[in-house]
């Protein structure tokens, strides 16, 4: 039979001592249990690797999982990345606990493709093997592989083996291997030295392929390393990828301490996360509601941490048997993607509760009502495309996101992210700089109604200022916008509503400072005190003791200032230092005058010129320059030609 995978991972599950190993080395020849401590145990400690070769010459990887309950973290770490699963049954022993436990471990990572394999069939009659014909399909009813094969074995006498390898061609016939993503992701299973060669790490890879000379992030960390060879069932290859069982030499990881649980990934994926948002559901062998805020041990890709589950659901816990949505605040970074499955169990490993799929992998904390973050990731888990993507963006803390960011949280190529992103008019496309991001019109005209708001609230609370400050306004807007993003979002905003920026400041467009009531009392008092005071006014603490202002109100003398300034009753020419208008019109009229009949002028001069101190001259000198109207030369001042 010819076949068309190229792709592909067999894993085995099973109960201690139920003959995975065994039957694996009937099958390939290759014998999987490569530590010195199994030889001697004769049981899988840890991972061990394989390979099956199909008719068509190509080879499936096989990954050998450990049955024992103390290592159902290695298990884990290789159940990850299975396709197509060997699951052992000893005729003698029957199904055990064991066997329940990583047949619901297969179910939650999503497992569909199986055989069960009820070995030793040599040792058992044929009333014994229908016993555990029955027993197996009793224990898989409800799961992902209810209807998979049952076939009988002995890697003793070959009994079944001939008719087992038909069945493994047959349903890897035509396989297709998991999409790309266009970003490779290794979750590391193992990480070691070999002289004269340095660092080699294996896994299952993921989402593209992995070329000679490629650069690598390590996540969580962020160190850098670069592949230095591949190797693929032992042989050397310029690039590898999806669903293949892969061994990276990297060069520049001498340093850094690589283990089971780190992740290699393409430069684009550039960060872990600590918390995320998930589908969770919880198994019969739980025994009791998964509660919000209880402790778990979770296992995603080749990772272990402990978490913490919220349960996002009105009912607060997730009963045996139900699923509902969760989210998971790890104590470690860990790497999770959309689409990624994960298990959980207790916090201290003695059981597997439940598991699911990751929706939004950056999560943030959820305020009451959570009525819409519940909506989002319902349309995370039950759509793809633009609805999907929507969803995603609208549960961000972040404004808006690049293509490439998009697509790499998504866990889909960045064409399908482009395309899907030209649907108008739900996302709007923003420009910062050269880089292009883009949000959804819901945060868009969620944002829009928030700066409106502020800014009314802001005149009402102060109606004598001229407006709030771009910065004030960021730091406290309800998503995350960079200083320089910012402008050229309030520049857009700008031209589609009521909103005005002036220089740094923003107000609605029909806002003006007046003066009135005590405001506008007081504000007349200061002009008479400034126009008697001509070309010598008094500073802000001589103003303030010259109206019996105390100390505690200079602030409001502060901002009646600033509303005259701005109304143009006053001129601010230095730091605390106000002229009437009249006074620095005046002033402004001499100086012109006399620089029209004479090439510059000095503040000795221009001091006889008004009649006041040499101090006032100077600062009303330095205004003018500031402003335009005259510009420094030594000692001198000189007209500007465009005065």
């Amino acid at each position: 039979m010819a076949s068309t995978v190229t792709h592909a991972i067999i894993g085995t599950a099973g109960h201690i001592d139920h003959g995975k190993t065994a039957l694996i080395k009937a099958l390939t020849g290759q014998d999987t249990d490569r530590l010195k401590e199994e030889k001697e145990r004769g049981i899988s400690i840890d991972l061990g690797f394989a390979y099956f070769t199909l008719p068509d010459g190509t080879r499936a990887g096989i990954v050998d999982v450990p049955g024992h309950e103390r290592f159902i973290r290695n298990m884990l770490a290789g159940a990850h990345g299975i396709d197509l699963v060997l699951f052992t049954v000893a005729a003698d022993d029957g199904v055990m606990p064991q066997t329940e436990e990583h047949l619901d471990i297969l179910h939650l990572l999503g497992t569909r493709r199986g055989i069960f394999v009820i070995t030793k069939a040599d040792l058992a009659d044929a009333a014994r093997l229908r016993d555990v014909h029955d027993e197996i399909e009793l224990l898989t009813d409800g799961t992902t592989l209810v209807d998979a094969p049952i076939i009988e074995v002995s890697s003793i006498t070959g009994l079944g083996l001939d008719q087992l390898r038909e069945e493994i061609v047959r349903q890897l016939d035509g396989f297709q291997a998991r999409r790309a993503t266009g970003v490779f992701r290794l979750p590391l299973d193992r990480a070691f030295v070999i002289k004269g060669h340095g660092i080699v790490v294996t896994g299952t890879a993921m989402g593209a392929e992995v070329r000679v000379g490629q650069k690598l992030r390590v996540l969580p960390s962020g160190d850098e390393v670069r592949v230095r060879s591949i190797q693929v069932h032992s042989d050397s290859v310029e690039s590898a990828g999806l669903c293949q069982r892969v061994a990276l030499n990297l060069t520049g990881a001498e340093k850094i301490d690589l283990a089971r649980g780190d992740v290699l990934a393409d430069e684009r994926l550039d960060s872990a996360t600590a918390r995320f948002d998930a589908w969770l559901e919880i198994r019969p062998a739980a025994k009791r509601a998964l509660k919000n805020n209880t402790r778990v041990r979770l296992f995603i890709g080749t990772t272990e941490t402990i978490a913490r589950a919220i349960v996002l659901d009105e009912a607060g816990a997730i009963a045996p048997k139900a699923a509902g949505f969760v989210q998971l605040v790890s104590d470690d970074p860990v790497v999770a993607l959309a689409g990624d499955r994960f298990v959980v169990r207790d916090e201290t490993n003695s059981r597997t509760l439940g598991g699911g799929i990751v929706l939004n992998p950056l999560g943030r904390r959820v305020r009451k009502p959570i009525e819409a973050y519940r909506a989002n990731l319902r349309m995370l888990k039950d759509s793809s495309g633009a609805d999907a993507l929507e969803a995603l963006i609208n549960l961000q803390e972040s404004f808006a996101l690049g293509t490439i960011r998009l697509a790499t949280l998504m866990n889909i190529p960045i064409a399908e992210a482009e395309a899907a992103l030209r649907e108008a008019p739900r996302f709007v496309k923003l420009s910062v700089g050269d880089e292009e991001a883009f949000t959804t019109r819901t945060k868009w005209d969620e944002l829009k109604r928030f700066t409106l708001d502020a800014l009314a609230t802001h005149h009402k609370a102060e109606p004598l200022s001229p407006g709030l400050e771009m910065e004030a306004l960021r730091t406290r807007l309800p998503y995350e916008i960079g200083a320089r993003a910012f402008r050229p979002i309030l520049d857009r905003l700008s031209h589609e509503s009521e909103i005005a920026r002036e220089e740094s400041l923003l107000r609605l467009k029909g806002h003006k400072v007046q003066l009135g009531g005590d405001a506008g009392t007081l504000g007349a008092k200061i002009e008479a005190v400034l126009t008697s005071a001509q070309f010598q006014p008094p500073d802000l603490k001589q103003l303030a003791e010259a109206l019996k202002i105390p100390a505690s109100q200079l602030p409001h003398l502060r901002t009646v200032l600033v509303a005259m300034e701005r109304q143009g009753l006053i001129v601010k020419i230095a730091t605390e230092l106000y002229f009437s208008r009249a006074a620095a019109d005046t002033a402004h009229a001499l100086l012109i005058e006399h620089l029209k009949t004479h090439n510059d002028i000095t503040a000795a001069v221009f001091r006889d010129l008004l009649g006041a101190s040499r101090k006032f001259a100077i600062a009303l000198l330095d205004h003018f320059d500031h402003t335009g109207v005259t510009t420094r030369v030594g000692d001198t001042r000189r007209l500007r030609s465009s005065s």
